[in-house]
Formats: structure tokens, sequence, C-alpha cells
């Protein structure tokens, strides 16, 4: 066994050129900076401008991923992972009280966009004669989720396209993972436990409760948990891993919070 492969689970090829999308915050901001931290050359891309990332995009307008791609062959001189990590929540509520519109919305910047950047990764990926393609899903991709339609579907899509992908692109050496992180604490998950709450005419304190007790652990996750995923699967430990749906949640046991 080559002890190395071990050692190095913490580390990245030093100036891996990683794409995190949505890096500009929760998520995809400690997804950056472990990656960093381990030693890769990261280009941030964000909707925010004030998260100061490297390139501002909505990545569901073809023309605005076309120009970040050109944007990064000029700064980076190609690509070796590709970390999809853009996602909005959208609105909670009954299929029938759900605005169509949200519904399309969600789709176009979680999915749509995700197939965007990937599609114009892919090449580059293939060029760099090895890659690595992380789509950041959500346990609401392998668990059924009430109230959350739009997100639901968006997720259970993007493990479907990432265990696909594997599947297509194998044979040029480009490993395709998922990861489904659980319950985040952080602004984000207030604002989903707030939204679930006024759909379901309950407490925020009871809401909150029910997704604490949805894991087996009984707690929130930190961003953290979910960036060290990706390093490992970015490391030289990771070299065979592809194809894989990998939870990170404390076991989660069902997304019905009451």
């Amino acid at each position: 066994m080559d002890e190395r492969l071990i050692l190095e689970a913490g580390r990245v090829k030093d100036g891996l050129r990683v794409l995190v999308t949505g890096g500009g915050s929760g998520i995809g901001a400690s997804v950056v900076d472990a990656l960093r931290s381990a030693g890769a050359k990261v280009f941030v891309c964000d909707i925010d401008p004030s998260t100061s990332p490297d390139h501002v995009a909505d990545i569901s307008q073809g023309q605005q991923v076309e120009e970040m791609f050109r944007a990064i062959e000029r700064d980076l001189g190609g690509l070796d992972v590709l970390v999809n990590n853009v996602g909005i929540a959208g609105p909670a509520g009954l299929v029938d009280e759900i605005d169509p519109n949200d519904f399309d919305e969600v789709l176009r910047v979680n999915l749509s966009g995700t197939f965007r950047v990937t599609a114009c990764a892919v090449p580059l990926l293939r060029s760099a004669d090895s890659g690595l393609i992380v789509n950041i899903a959500s346990t609401a991709g392998i668990f059924p989720y009430p109230y959350r339609s739009p997100y639901v579907a968006a997720k259970w899509a993007i493990v479907g396209l990432g265990r696909s992908w594997a599947m297509e692109l194998g044979e040029d050496n480009i490993r395709v993972n998922v990861i489904c992180p659980g319950s985040v604490g952080g602004p984000r998950m207030d604002q989903v436990i707030q939204k679930e709450a006024q759909a379901k005419g309950v407490g925020e304190a009871e809401t909150r409760s029910g997704y604490e007790t949805q894991v087996s652990m009984r707690r929130f996750m930190d961003a953290a948990d979910v960036a060290g995923a990706v390093v490992y699967m970015a490391s030289p430990a990771g070299r065979h891993v592809s194809g894989q749906v990998l939870s990170v949640d404390g076991a989660t046991e069902s997304l019905r919070s009451s």
C-alpha cells in the first residue's frame, strides 16, 4: 500500500487549478478556503459582487458563462477541477401554492446553470489529461422533501447528472462525484427555516427543532465539513473515487421536519 496517499488526503497538487461557482459565501467560500490552504489555485465565481469574487456572473446566462471561461483560460491557463456549488433555496409551500415561475427560476439557476458551466469546463478538463467535477447537491437530492418541490427537483437532477457524467467522462480520466450536505448552520439555513415555518403556519423554533432531529447526530453541520470532503476528492488519495454520491450530513433519517 502506498502510504503517501493516506498522508496526502488533506493536500492537493500545488497549483491545482480549480473553479468554484457560488464561491463567495456559505459552503462555497469554505470550499475555496480549504482548497487554497491545501495548495490549489482557485478561481471564484459568484453573482454577488460584494463577496469580491474573481468573476461576477449569473451562471444561468450562457454569454456570462462563456465570458467567465475566457477569464479562466487567461488567469489560470486551464482547469483541473470544477466545483459546481451554485444553488438557490427557492420557495417553500405545497405544490399547488408555489408559483410556476418560481419553480422555473430554481431549475434555471440550480440545474441549467450547472449544466452550462460543466459543458464549458469539460474541454479544459480533457486538455489537462485528468480532471475532477464535484457537484454540490443536498440530502434533498436523495430523500423526499415536502414543501420544497423546486429545490428537490433540481437536487435530484444534480445527483443524476453527476452519476451520468462519471460514466461519460471516465475514459477521459475525468472523475465526477456528488456531495450531499445536510443542514448547514448559518444565515441561509435560517432563511429556509423561516420560509418553511411560514408555509406551515408554525413557529420557527419548532421548525428548527424538527430539522435538528432529522439526523442521527441531532445537530446542524458546518460548511467546513463539506469543504473537507471536496479536498479529499481533489487529493491524490481520491484518485479512483468517481461516480459516488457522498452524504456529509450526520446520518439523515428523514427530511420531514414535523
